[in-house]
């Protein structure tokens, strides 16, 4: 039987993130082992997702600053728009635009200064929901505890037919077998088992009664690194809620529910202390204020929905990233209570003209531009007109009267006046 295997995805874009992710994972995995005798995943994800936003603290101070100035120059943006409210002619429009990126440069932001941030934690979340789905298949360390299990079961008559069978009854949803060579057939049997919910492992005890033994112990090491407060960060809150509803174990439903309830919460707190000192000017009939308080609600919303449906470990990156945010975003508002607006904008003021000059560009060049080409559009415009008409009367005078010629102006001169 061929099937999907989950070993290492192979997007072009979410691929190689995923797999450094791994290196660093198993990284963190060997460092907690030798130096703390600690083999946690969930522990793992919790550092990494420290080490990432320590990284990305520069980018998002300077989002931070972004959405001040933003604020500063929103007045500036909004007469912009107020005086360009009734002109949809083009040259109107390019001037509108002008005059906006003029302000944006004055200010020193960018327009896509709010979303960089965005755009780079998504790839990462999507790979870290990769490698949270199949961990073994990226963390080497996790990937030797299940080798010697693999072996003794290849090494059973029949082990393909009882491996189909164990997939069939553990549940294991979405996983295939692939006995094409020795590498797909070791590692497509560790995606079942690194992918079974926990009664699977009494599945595969049924199956494989001579490896009890390893099966019983294989199961302790791996229950051990995923096991985060008593919940296998490898299964989803779904499913776990499922399992716990048939074992009528009420403190894993419980512990299920906490984790996408914790990743809303800690959204919602992270966004409120986000908003804290940008929400103060920002006026309630603009349409990117309007955008973003949707924003703002539907996010949390989101994430309370998306993280019933993927593993625990995704949830836990989702969380303690919130919770990260919300301590440097704690930091960041003292910090920028004290920021000196005025000499920033000066200062991206001296940097714009420079740079406009450097481009030889000069303070008026673009609108006079804008004004000589409207000027010269209008007088194009007349001149041919004025043309057309000088034409058609010179035909209309050379016409005899009641001639083909004449009737073939005036009906010339009909269409022309139907079709202006």
């Amino acid at each position: 039987m061929t099937g999907i295997i989950l070993t290492q995805y192979s997007g072009k874009i979410v691929g190689p993130i995923a797999r450094l992710i791994g290196y660093v994972m198993n990284g963190l995995y060997m460092f907690l082992n030798d130096v703390f005798s600690i083999q946690n995943i969930a522990l793992c994800i919790i550092l990494f997702t420290i080490i990432i936003y320590i990284l990305m603290t520069p980018l998002t101070y300077k989002q931070q600053k972004f959405s001040r100035l933003q604020q500063e120059m929103q007045p500036e943006i909004n007469a912009i728009r107020e005086k360009y409210k009734d002109k949809k002619d083009q040259v109107s429009v390019q001037r509108m635009n002008e005059e906006m990126q003029m302000v944006y440069q004055k200010y020193g932001v960018s327009t896509m200064g709010s979303c960089l941030q965005l755009l780079i934690n998504f790839p990462i979340f999507i790979a870290m929901y990769q490698v949270v789905r199949n961990v073994p298949a990226y963390v080497s360390s996790v990937k030797d505890v299940y080798i010697p299990l693999v072996d003794k079961i290849v090494n059973t008559d029949g082990f393909q037919k009882i491996m189909e069978n164990v997939l069939k009854d553990s549940g294991a949803a979405g996983i295939g077998l692939n006995f094409e060579t020795a590498a797909t057939t070791s590692n497509s049997i560790i995606d079942v088992l690194y992918a079974m919910p926990s009664h699977g492992w009494d599945v595969l005890r049924d199956n494989f009664s001579g490896l009890t033994d390893i099966i019983t112990s294989t199961e302790a090491t791996v229950s051990h690194f995923n096991n985060l407060f008593g919940i296998s960060i490898a299964n989803s809150p779904i499913n776990l809620i499922s399992s716990g509803w048939n074992e009528k174990n009420f403190a894993l439903i419980f512990g299920a529910i906490m984790v996408p309830l914790l990743s809303y919460l800690t959204q919602v707190l992270n966004i409120k202390l986000m908003t804290t000192n940008t929400n103060a000017a920002a006026s309630e009939n603009d349409a990117m204020a309007r955008q973003m308080k949707t924003m703002n609600t539907m996010m949390p919303l989101f994430s309370l929905v998306m993280v019933f449906s993927v593993p625990v470990g995704a949830g836990i990156y989702w969380i303690a990233g919130s919770v990260i945010r919300s301590v440097q975003q704690v930091v960041l508002n003292r910090h920028m209570k004290n920021l000196d607006l005025e000499a920033i904008i000066e200062k991206n003021k001296e940097k714009a003209k420079k740079k406009r000059e450097k481009q030889g560009i000069h303070e008026n060049q673009i609108s006079n531009t804008a004004r000589i080409n409207t000027k010269k559009t209008e007088y194009v415009t007349s001149q041919e007109k004025e043309e057309k008409l000088y034409h058609a009367a010179e035909c209309a005078r050379s016409a005899k009267k009641g001639s083909l010629l004449e009737k073939a102006n005036m009906v010339k001169d009909f269409n022309e006046r139907n079709n202006k």
